[in-house]
């Protein structure tokens, strides 16, 4: 097995200021200087992959080759039963490029028109990549989901993304309602990077 990094920096690849400050208080306590992959002249890697993980290993090792850390990359979307899975793989650009989160959510509620409330189940999916080096043949991939629906108004001003129209029916809350502590306990995000760490400190015990 390859050896975990040693406290050090490491890579955060993406260029999406929301998923930033949520990784950055997620990943608080690890032993790494968490730097984003711009502040070291990185650009977004193309994300060419046909499912999520692929992405999430597409941008981890394009970090990783372009500064030769360990680099940490996510990738997440929304999925709609509804819309047999949309807006899935295609979130951030659902409505088209640049991304837009507006017109996202306001594609969406249209595609839902007319969709009564017990058919608009859904769910947020992250996953998330360690690769120890761009060559890591074993990276470290952790997976988190949020159960929720999608409201027809959207509501509240917090987060970013679909976080506006995602109700969450245990606390009766939109993700953009919540207040941010109580969203990085509960995301699909959150999910994921507890679920890595607890990789991290068996492996680091082993």
């Amino acid at each position: 097995m390859s050896a975990l990094p040693g406290p050090g920096t490491l890579v955060l690849a993406s260029g999406n200021a929301g998923k930033l400050r949520e990784l950055g208080a997620l990943l608080a306590g690890l032993p790494y200087r968490i730097v984003p992959q711009r502040e070291l002249g990185v650009e977004d890697a193309a994300e060419t992959g046909l499912t999520f993980v692929e992405n999430a290993l597409l941008k981890a090792r394009h970090a990783s080759a372009a500064t030769g850390l360990p680099a940490l990359a996510d990738d997440s979307g929304l999925i709609v039963d509804a819309l047999d899975g949309a807006p899935g793989l295609y979130s951030a650009r659902y409505a088209g490029s640049p991304t837009d989160d507006a017109a996202n959510n306001a594609k969406l509620l249209a595609a839902l028109r007319g969709v009564p409330e017990a058919r608009r189940s859904a769910r947020f999916y992250a996953v998330i990549v360690l690769l120890r080096h761009a060559e890591d043949p074993q990276p470290l991939i952790a997976e988190g989901t949020w159960e929720g629906r999608i409201v027809e108004t959207p509501r509240g001003a917090n987060g970013f993304g679909y976080n506006p129209v995602f109700l969450d029916p245990a606390h009766g809350l939109t993700a953009a309602e919540m207040d941010p502590t109580l969203k990085d306990h509960i995301s699909h995000r959150a999910i994921a990077l507890q679920r890595l760490r607890e990789r991290l400190s068996a492996e680091r015990g082993a």
